[in-house]
């Protein structure tokens, strides 16, 4: 990154971030949190798409590839749609914390172009977490895991209640996910976005 604003570094009392004792094994598939979310969501036809693996402490991987619908300039991915990629692979870092958790501030550094018909790769983890806030970072790269970097951020989440998605969102949505007989689907249906 070229420059990193001082909300996003950790203060000197912050501890290394724990994996729940629950979470998703290493290398098993998190799927979506929301069925109509954007980024991960199989709802949405124009949607990202994006499938994330847990990894090993509190890293996640995923892959999305960018479609016609997801261009700015001719030929291109559009930049919102790549914050969008890295917003949703950190946000998924969430879930191996087990906590439901809003962002707070995302800085994106755009290093390349990302033609259309290219699979991103991308990689997260947390770095930091201090009380509410949790600190993490993610890489997206073109060609394979370790390809060259195209895009690159640093992002601050804030773990909040249900009650804040209760208070903000659409009651007919939240209604619905509050009615799954699924705990688990019903507790990530909250997990990422302000």
């Amino acid at each position: 990154m070229t420059a990193t604003s001082a909300s996003l570094t950790p203060p000197a009392d912050a501890i290394a971030p724990v994996r729940h004792p629950e979470a998703p094994a290493p290398g098993e598939l998190l799927g979506a949190h929301y069925g109509h979310c954007f980024g991960c969501g199989e709802g949405q036809p124009h949607g990202l798409h994006l499938a994330a693996r847990a990894g090993e402490g509190v890293t996640v991987t995923a892959e999305f590839t960018v479609r016609e619908a997801h261009q700015g300039a001719p030929g291109l991915a559009h930049g919102g749609v790549l914050a969008t990629a890295l917003d949703e692979t950190l946000g998924s870092l969430n879930w191996l914390l087990r906590v439901i958790a809003v962002t707070g501030r995302l800085e994106t550094d755009f290093v390349r172009p990302v033609p259309v018909g290219t699979v991103l790769h991308l990689a997260a983890e947390v770095t930091a977490v201090a009380g509410r806030k949790i600190y993490s970072r993610a890489t997206g790269r073109i060609g394979g895991p370790e390809g060259p970097v195209a895009v690159r951020a640093q992002a601050l989440f804030i773990e909040v209640k249900v009650a804040h998605f209760i208070d903000n969102g659409r009651p007919a949505e939240i209604q619905a996910a509050m009615s799954d007989p699924d705990q688990v689907r019903r507790a990530r249906a909250f997990e990422v976005n302000p």
